[in-house]
């Protein structure tokens, strides 16, 4: 089952994560998910635990805990949403036409 654990501390790393789970069971993989500029924490992370029993005893018990001085929220990763290719966001810089700096030219004074 894959777990989706968010508000971690920035000091948390993926090695931390996944010994954090350890002690309810086997962890196939840890992530804490980082900015690709940066390298620093985005707070937030995924754990892979092979047996869904365990990984849901891991969640209701870890879901609220402290780690590093901040409570965790830990539930069950939901699969990420497939978008169609023509459906990007709009967003960023520039876009749309919103007209020039000098006015309408036609325009007569």
């Amino acid at each position: 089952m894959n777990i989706f654990v968010a508000k971690l501390s920035f000091n948390v790393n993926s090695a931390e994560l996944g010994e954090l789970f350890t002690e309810f069971g086997e962890v196939t993989s840890a992530t804490v998910i980082t900015d690709k500029m940066t390298g620093r924490s985005k707070g937030f992370g995924f754990v892979e635990m092979p047996d869904n029993d365990a990984a849901k005893v891991a969640i209701s018990k870890l879901d609220g805990a402290e780690v590093d001085g901040r409570p965790i929220a830990v539930s069950e990763a939901r699969p990420r949403e497939e978008r169609p290719y023509g459906e990007r966001r709009q967003g960023g810089f520039g876009g749309g036409n919103r007209g020039g700096g000098y006015g309408d030219r036609s325009r007569r004074y």
